[in-house]
């Protein structure tokens, strides 16, 4: 398979997530793709699978939510993003805002002209790193929600649904319709895109934004919608949302969601033991990255399938810090000893 030149800057996270995956270890029954598949839709997999490992990203370079090569800049919808070097990201320059005031959203936010995009062209470079055999994942960032607060402030965002609820409903289903226009776009061009990670961050480090009830009025119908649209096209929908919102699983599953993976916050003892069978999530395999060597890291990978498998729809997630020895060690247990669970 040829090493596909980034345009990305090195080291930067676009340019992570355009790399080829590693190879996995072990002469396995079925692909990754087959076996990640069928945790998605909630069917006897071969073995468990690693997050962002058994698949592989579908990154383009011409899908501006952020500025375009993760320079500071502005993005599509006119918000001037600047690198925060300790969070190791982009966030919306302090200050930076569209609309000046949320009665006047429709005046003044201008939706990009997505049939002006050069799909093609770019979706060329693209997918010639594609990997067959796994699936392959679009992130779509800045969701509904985010992409309001990332246009005014964040209080007056909140506001918006209290004082202009009926606002509010147009700008998520105009924020909805562009959505689905813009997978329409990646889906065609990039194809096969098997699933898409849907951002839209719904909590702070102690409780979600909303009430579930104001949850249920406002974003759940929208995003149902999106998702919806992504199931009609034959693909699995994973959620990525920061925060403790697992206040939200009940409406997270009712929207349709095939994966999640909570934030360590969350309490994923309980979120795999109640609904592991309702919902894939991604759980980190505890204790591994500080395993004093390769013998630990295996007895804990171990522990870790022992005490998860059973539970139902189940996503190892990354190692990102170990050591190179300690990783290989770990996720070569992982395949063979989840194999032998499964009867492989």
């Amino acid at each position: 398979m040829r090493d596909i030149p980034s345009r990305q800057k090195r080291g930067s996270v676009p340019w992570l997530l355009q790399q080829m995956p590693a190879p996995l270890v072990g002469d396995r029954p079925a692909s990754a793709r087959e076996n990640l598949r069928r945790v998605f839709a909630g069917e006897k997999p071969y073995w468990l699978p690693v997050w962002n490992l058994d698949a592989q990203n579908v990154y383009p370079d011409v899908v501006w939510e952020h500025p375009p090569y993760d320079e500071d800049g502005l993005d599509w919808f006119g918000t001037e993003w600047v690198m925060v070097e300790v969070a190791g990201g982009q966030m919306p320059k302090p200050g930076t805002r569209v609309i000046s005031d949320f009665r006047k959203w429709e005046e003044e936010v201008r939706f990009p002209d997505l049939s002006a995009v050069d799909w093609e062209g770019d979706a060329a470079i693209q997918t010639q790193r594609y990997d067959p055999g796994r699936m392959h994942c679009f992130h779509t960032a800045e969701g509904l929600f985010e992409r309001l607060h990332e246009l005014m402030p964040f209080g007056e965002a909140l506001m918006a649904f209290y004082d202009e609820p009926e606002l509010l409903m147009r700008w998520f289903d105009a924020m909805a319709d562009y959505k689905i226009e813009l997978l329409g776009h990646v889906f065609t061009h990039y194809d096969p895109v098997d699933y898409i990670v849907y951002g839209d961050d719904w909590g702070t480090q102690r409780a979600g934004f909303f009430s579930n009830e104001m949850f249920r009025e406002t974003l759940m119908g929208p995003t149902k919608r999106v998702w919806d649209w992504v199931h009609g096209q034959g693909k699995f929908v994973e959620l990525h949302s920061c925060g403790l919102t697992q206040q939200y699983i009940e409406e997270i599953i009712g929207m349709g969601c095939d994966a999640w993976r909570p934030q360590a916050n969350n309490d994923l003892d309980m979120l795999t033991s109640e609904y592991g069978d309702a919902i894939a999530l991604v759980v980190p395999m505890e204790g591994v990255e500080e395993a004093r060597d390769s013998g630990e890291a295996r007895r804990l990978v171990r522990a870790f399938v022992d005490k998860y498998a059973p539970r139902g729809r189940i996503i190892a997630d990354k190692l990102f810090t170990a050591p190179e020895d300690i990783i290989g060690a770990a996720y070569e247990e992982l395949y063979y000893y989840s194999s032998g669970y499964y009867g492989v």
